[in-house]
């Protein structure tokens, strides 16, 4: 059996390469404040500028999902090069089918593609946001 906590876990991580910062959708805003190894003008940008409309027990699955096109924050992390990794299910055909199989496939978005798409589409498509990425660079210039 496999353990809740591990599964929610497993969507908990920092990761960073040369160029960009990876975040796991299930972190939320105060965690991200309080994790010293979150690259520290990440932490900086939530704690002056995300947090002003958002709630510190935010996940950023749920900030993400639910962003207002016209929202402040759209236009920084547009700024900040954010990407959006989902999975949407979507219907396959086979070549000799004649109904299609439901599967989930992995899109990364940009924010501004994102949140465009209405809620109750995303339901209807079944968005699942598993990543957040962003330009390092980009975060500096903040």
């Amino acid at each position: 059996m496999i353990n809740e906590k591990t599964v929610y876990e497993d969507y908990k991580y920092s990761m960073q390469d040369v160029g960009n910062l990876y975040l796991g959708a299930k972190y939320t805003f105060s965690e991200i404040l309080q994790d010293e190894t979150i690259y520290f003008k990440y932490r900086m940008l939530v704690n002056q500028h995300v947090l002003k409309e958002a709630d510190p027990e935010d996940s950023l699955e749920t900030h993400f999902y639910y962003l207002s096109p016209d929202s402040f924050l759209v236009s920084l992390y547009k700024q900040t090069k954010t990407k959006i990794k989902v999975s949407i299910l979507e219907t396959k055909k086979g070549l000799f089918q004649k109904t299609g199989k439901r599967v989930y496939t992995t899109k990364v978005f940009p924010v501004e593609k994102l949140v465009a798409i209405p809620v109750t589409e995303k339901e209807k498509l079944g968005i699942v946001i598993q990543e957040i990425s962003m330009s390092k660079f980009a975060l500096m210039t903040i």
